[in-house]
């Protein structure tokens, strides 16, 4: 029968007084004013430490950088097909597609890698025009009686009608203005699609294929491409599609590898329309590329008709007049290609062939007189091709042998003003394949008209590959002097600091620091002059961030003369917190390196005060290591940590409080309310510590670490963890062994297993219950493994505990608990002072008296009447502290307690006496007045 407690008013009545006081002008803050005179009077004062608050209306989410607020599936389905098909259709799709991809390898860079990078790119600022297709109503009034040829001629009329005029030009468009048409007209394919017009659709792919066609803005020609074969993927996929669908008998479809004789009539005859219909376009070019499109639809009618399509199409490149046009008509069919036959590249090298015997048109007349007509110089003229042939050499490149690579390079070599091509060739080719011919690269690059493609940026195209793949060791010199010799003439500040910054890593990856030196020096006396360096601070960010990856040592990197005047550069703050941020964390590494070194040193044989002395120092370095609000890279951080110091105890220990305490700083900054990416992190955290702590050897370092992190769980509303935590405790507690070593001494392990139970019972009080475990499942759990473990004979630390318990029970029938986890519902609030619940509470009480009384009986002897006395008195105080005396049994058990307490003359007397008084103060109060009684019945007794 506990009493009932209102902590509130208890709270205020134990409250000290408080009393005003006046300090007048004295504040120990304030700054004191010294007055010294010697020749004059001077005041000299103390420096004031000024205070800055900053607010922000809204917290920011620590983990909103990782998804930047999009899911990546959501991004997926908002790029799907819109045709509905059936499930089974679904699923089959979803296969053969992944199984399309994967057939050139994950080492393959595809084109959607490629198509930002173009769009950015090749840009204008000058008008362009296009035009829209404006759709009629022949076809829509076609009844179902209508005869099938009626309907057949009607859709060539259709057909027709986009030649007869049924088109519409929009003039003096800006660029973003005409990528918004283009997107229209995907939108309106997709529109006419799924409303079964079919003849609209392919209309409009007709008409989006002849702005291929169109040179007139020729440096947006690059950007046009990738957006109009956009819709021309588009249309493939909906052709084989809508063809594949018709395959399906009796909702089984066809397998993966399906051949042409499992496909029904009614496909293939579709799929010969759809041939058929391209066929009959007049114009070369929308004619190839909307067969080229659905390329792919020829798996339906033979098996070799993919294998012969091909060379078809690529004679039919032939006749495109523009060797821009052409170059770009090559690059879509090398892309359907690869897609659709990637094992039938012979097609491809005899594309890319065929490209190089009218590679002379680039040169040609007609060529130099339309960019006369535009205004567009050859240099800029040339690296429009960049993206195609880079893109064909790429396909051909692709896990081809070195013996056609070197034909292709020497095919190269035979043309004049092969500079275009020869970066092709070191963008596309595998970079040991260059690397291993450097000097015969630089050979040919030495050789090229530097009025064409600019010689710089062969050498950037050298230098990428020599960053990912090693020259011969006795060409390494050789060859910085000759590109440095070229990178050092450069005028242009950003074409200087573009190729500088790519041979800055080849300096640093084969030569010493008096050849980074140099180079840093000569980087500075470039960009320095008006100021270049201000429009150059992404490729100085890059040049540093590889300066300091290779020399990993710091004493070495700051005797680089040249180190911090190339950082005087970095002028505007916020680029120059990002720069040392960036060799901050490099130090990290390097410290993390040490520390590793020293951690790896640990042996059998290593003495325990070493041991310490490298802990101290490894967890020195752990907690100085922030990522500020970047939580994630802290987490990331402790994983490698632990990984690395998994022998030193006291790290992981350090570890787990300092991932602990990553969860409460994100429930800080969240303010107690997680959102769905904060809630999955303190969950990671909890994790990280569950799955280490079982790795420590100390059973109470187990024990309170489970405590600890089991309260970090339930703070940040991970309730089935905290679960986890408190019952790995609870099972934990059986093995807790009778000595345990303290400083290197044997101890009994009593005292610190009852004060970690008294920690255990306090949080316990807040832990809600499980919906499937049962009233009170932990603290049931808990009594039950007291009740098994062997107590030593003469220790009464089991009695304490369960005098503990008892406390821990009389909380829990408040109405209100004295205490509250913010945002986690505790029992009183669960079960709201259930009938049923406080029984259950009950029951346990009893069973806990009944086991203290019956130690106290075993204590009568001679010897323990002392401990008799001590024990009989702290229970008495437990029962006046937390029990209703109003119960007639309570208040007779805890009279009879009383005397037991002063039975034999063992009792203090002042206690005793101050007790009583105490008992006599509390009557006095309205709700004591039953204590008036009480005090009568308890007599004091002399110790004679």
């Amino acid at each position: 029968h506990a009493r009932s407690r209102n902590y509130v008013s208890e709270s205020e009545v134990c409250k000290l007084e408080s009393v005003p006081l006046d300090f007048g002008d004295y504040h120990p803050l304030k700054p004191i004013t010294v007055t010294e005179s010697k020749t004059k009077k001077m005041n000299r004062k103390g420096s004031t430490s000024s205070t800055s608050s900053s607010s922000s209306s809204s917290m920011m989410d620590p983990l909103s950088s990782v998804l930047d607020g999009t899911d990546p599936l959501s991004l997926f389905a908002a790029a799907a097909d819109p045709v509905a098909t059936t499930a089974t259709m679904d699923s089959t799709r979803k296969k053969r597609d992944k199984d399309d991809s994967s057939a050139v390898g994950n080492d393959f860079e595809p084109w959607s890698s490629k198509r930002g990078e173009i769009l950015a790119r090749y840009t204008t600022t000058e008008k362009l025009s296009i035009n829209l297709y404006v759709g009629s109503e022949k076809g829509k009034a076609t009844t179902t009686g209508s005869a099938v040829s009626e309907k057949v001629r009607t859709r060539l009329e259709e057909l027709d009608d986009l030649e007869e005029g049924s088109q519409k030009e929009l003039l003096n468009l800006t660029q973003q203005d005409y990528m918004n048409r283009i997107e229209e007209l995907n939108q309106s394919l997709k529109d006419a699609w799924s409303s079964d017009q079919k003849v609209k659709a392919l209309k409009i792919v007709i008409q989006c294929s002849k702005l291929l066609s169109d040179t007139t803005v020729i440096q947006f020609y690059p950007s046009k491409f990738v957006l109009i074969t956009d819709i021309l993927d588009t249309f493939g996929k909906l052709v084989y599609e809508r063809i594949l669908t018709m395959c399906v008998d009796s909702r089984v479809s066809l397998p993966d590898n399906f051949s042409p004789e499992s496909v029904n009539d009614t496909a293939k005859e579709t799929c010969l329309n759809w041939f058929f219909k391209i066929a009959s376009i007049r114009e070369l070019i929308p004619r190839f590329y909307v067969e080229a499109a659905i390329l792919k639809c020829n798996k339906f009618l033979s098996k070799m008709g993919i294998s012969e399509c091909l060379p078809r199409l690529t004679s039919m490149i032939r006749g495109i007049g523009d060797p821009l046009v052409a170059v770009y008509a090559r690059a879509y069919l090398c892309r359907v290609g690869m897609e659709v036959a990637p094992q039938l590249k012979g097609s491809l090298n005899k594309n890319f062939f065929d490209f190089l015997l009218t590679f002379k048109q680039i040169h040609g007349d007609t060529v130099q007189n339309q960019l006369v007509v535009q205004c567009v110089e050859i240099p800029l003229y040339l690296t429009l091709y960049s993206p195609a042939i880079d893109w064909i050499l790429q396909c051909i490149a692709y896990r081809a042998p070195e013996v056609l690579l070197t034909e292709m390079m020497e095919r190269c070599k035979k043309l004049g003003n092969n500079a275009l091509l020869l970066n092709s060739v070191m963008s596309a080719f595998r970079a040991e394949f260059i690397a291993a011919r450097s000097m015969d690269f630089i050979g040919m690059i030495k050789e090229c008209d530097e009025s064409g493609f600019p010689k710089h940026l062969l050498f950037r195209s050298l230098g990428l590959n020599l960053a990912l793949a090693d020259p011969p060791e006795n060409d390494r010199l050789q060859i910085l002097n000759e590109a440095w010799k070229v990178i050092t003439k450069l005028k242009n500040p950003q074409d200087y600091i573009n190729c500088a910054e790519v041979w800055v890593e080849y300096t640093c990856r084969h030569f010493t620091k008096r050849e980074v030196n140099t180079v840093l020096a000569d980087v500075i006396k470039h960009m320095t002059p008006d100021r270049a360096f201000e429009d150059a601070y992404p490729q100085l960010q890059s040049i540093i961030q590889k300066v300091i990856t290779y020399i990993y040592d710091f004493s070495l990197l700051f005797s680089v003369e040249k180190f911090l005047p190339f950082l005087d550069m970095f002028q505007k703050e916020s680029v120059r917190v990002e720069v040392c941020k960036c060799i901050m964390e490099s130090f990290i590494n390097a410290l993390l390196h040490i520390c590793k070194t020293m951690h790896d040193s640990v042996n059998a044989l290593t003495l325990e005060d070493e041991k310490r002395m490298l802990a101290a120092l490894i967890n020195g370095f752990i907690k100085m290591v922030s990522f500020g609000r970047d939580f994630e890279q802290q987490l990331s951080f402790y994983v490698e940590a632990r990984s690395m110091f998994c022998n030193l105890e006291p790290v992981l220990i350090q570890l787990i409080h300092s991932v602990n305490q990553l969860a409460m700083e994100t429930r800080k900054v969240m303010k107690g309310s997680h959102s769905r990416k904060t809630a999955a992190f303190v969950r990671a955290c909890v994790a990280f510590c569950f799955i280490t702590i079982p790795s420590l050897s100390s059973i109470f370092t187990r024990l309170n670490l489970y405590l600890h992190s089991g309260q970090v769980a339930l703070a940040n509303q991970c309730l089935s963890q905290a679960d986890a935590f408190f019952k790995a405790a609870v099972s934990l507690v059986p093995e807790v062994p009778k000595m345990i070593s303290v400083d290197g001494k044997m101890r009994p392990s009593d005292a610190f297993l009852l004060e970690f139970l008294c920690n255990f019972f306090s949080t316990l009080l807040v832990v809600p219950d499980h919906p499937e475990q049962g009233v009170l499942f932990l603290v049931r759990g808990l009594l039950n493994v007291i009740q098994d473990y062997t107590w030593e004979d003469n220790s009464d630390d089991k009695v304490r505990i369960y005098t503990n318990v008892l406390h821990l029970l009389s909380a829990m029938t408040q109405e209100a608990y004295i205490y509250h986890v913010d945002k986690v519902d505790s029992n009183d609030t669960l079960y709201g002072g259930d009938s049923k619940f406080l029984a259950e509470i009950n029951k346990l009480c009893e069973t806990v008296i009944a086991q203290i009384l019956d130690h106290l009986k075993t204590l009568g002897k001679d010897e323990t009447l002392k401990r008799q006395s001590q024990l009989a008195f702290y229970f008495f105080n437990t029962i006046l502290a937390h029990g209703d005396l109003r119960n007639n049994k309570l208040n007779q058990l805890s009279v009879s307690l009383w005397n037991l307490a002063q039975k034999h003359g063992f009792a203090d007397t002042k206690t005793m006496v101050k007790t009583l008084e105490y008992i006599k103060r509390q009557s006095k109060q309205p709700e004591m007045s039953h204590f008036t009684d009480l005090a009568i019945r308890l007599p004091l007794q002399s110790r004679t």
